[in-house]
């Protein structure tokens, strides 16, 4: 198996004091977000937000996005940290939404099941105990398990698995879509769901991430003998490059199926990405949208902070006391929060819709670039979250 590198801090000062962020100043961002949401409840009960934002306005979609779960756990959220029934009846009629698009099959042909129903159905179940939004859940994870490739040990992230352009392709995105099968398992007493979502995960530790703990995007495995094939991007600025939201998903994902595994191996592989990530920081703490670029006038993806808010913040959690790297992740976390809650939030644009400026969909595609982007809000709203409580992870 090949060595992959752990790269010192190039500036491990920079982590070594918390940024001056009290409590207040969490409320108060906070407060921003659930104003924003209270706005949107309205317009988004039906429908949903659609994945960005076009001049920083989300147009109202149908339950057929890969994203529509983000809006879902906006207002779940809102109801855990408010009690308010305003935000359960809203989150109530979306896992509705859901049941109908698992029963019906609509646009549940891809690896995503797991942002879909993680964030919607097993919020429920959490927080409410709602067994018909469980069994929903359930359901969802059968349909995940149809993408799985016995032979290359992955979950095909996209098409149909004839899909010679698209057979054996797993991408780092899909970490986070491994709970929804762990859950599974938890509930179901299957192993199987297990078994897969951690060869999957396993899969992704040995080939994407690479020698140097940058990441490609999508990486190709031969469906037939199990071999590797090549990796490849869909969304960074090229097939060598890292995507700075491809590099985020794996610093949460990785210690997400940590959690259920308990393999050390997982929380030491996001160790060695988290510190490519910060490596590559501008003075801000808010990636550029690939961080080949680390300065310039490229674009930044706010959302890929969030994302890598979240997951130092989990990571950090799971360290030894002794281990110096869990106040440096922690320290870095809050300093990129505290970024975004003064920098890059719509405070200052009251006609949008969106909570943070300066996401990016996907440059290569010329969608989304410098707009919001609802996963964006959504984990920057979680991120305030676990740092006001212990928050209990839908995920």
């Amino acid at each position: 198996m090949k060595e992959v590198a752990f790269e010192a801090l190039k500036n491990p000062e920079l982590y070594g004091h918390r940024p001056q962020m009290d409590k207040k100043f969490v409320e108060d961002a906070i407060g921003f977000v659930l104003k924003k949401i209270d706005e949107n409840l309205g317009t988004f009960v039906q429908k949903f937000p659609a994945p960005a934002s076009k001049n920083q306005v989300y147009e109202a979609i149908e339950n057929v996005d890969w994203t529509a779960s983000f809006w879902t756990g906006m207002v779940w959220l809102a109801y855990e940290l408010t009690g308010d029934d305003k935000y359960k009846d809203l989150a109530k009629i979306h896992v509705q939404s859901f049941k109908k698009r698992m029963d019906e099959k609509i646009a549940v042909d891809h690896h995503d099941l797991g942002f879909l129903y993680s964030l919607s159905c097993v919020a429920d179940y959490k927080l409410t105990g709602d067994e018909a939004a469980a069994e929903t859940a359930l359901n969802a994870a059968k349909q995940l398990t149809t993408r799985y490739v016995d032979k290359a040990g992955i979950i095909q992230a996209w098409g149909s698995m004839a899909d010679p352009e698209q057979r054996g392709r797993m991408i780092i995105d899909c970490c986070m879509n491994l709970p929804l099968l762990y859950w599974a398992s938890e509930m179901t007493g299957d192993n199987s769901y297990y078994e897969m979502a951690y060869n999957h995960v396993k899969q992704a530790e040995k080939y994407i991430v690479r020698e140097d703990a940058s990441t490609f995007h999508t990486y190709y495995m031969d469906t037939e003998t199990g071999a590797p094939r090549f990796g490849k991007t869909a969304q960074g600025f090229s097939d060598e490059s890292c995507w700075s939201r491809g590099q985020a998903w794996g610093i949460y994902g990785f210690p997400l199926s940590y959690i259920y595994t308990g393999d050390t191996e997982l929380l030491d592989m996001t160790k060695k990405l988290a510190n490519y990530f910060l490596n590559r920081l501008p003075e801000d703490q808010v990636s550029y949208w690939d961080l080949i670029f680390t300065s310039g006038n490229e674009e930044r993806d706010s959302s890929a902070a969030a994302i890598a808010a979240c997951g130092l913040l989990e990571t950090a959690k799971h360290l030894p006391l002794t281990d110096p790297y869990r106040t440096i992740y922690e320290n870095a976390a809050l300093m990129m929060i505290k970024s975004l809650a003064e920098s890059y939030t719509t405070a200052e644009r009251p006609d949008s819709n969106g909570v943070l400026l300066h996401a990016v969909y996907s440059k290569p595609g010329k969608a989304g670039v410098d707009e919001c982007c609802i996963w964006g809000d959504y984990f920057y709203f979680e991120a305030l979250v676990r740092v006001l409580k212990d928050w209990k992870l839908y995920w």
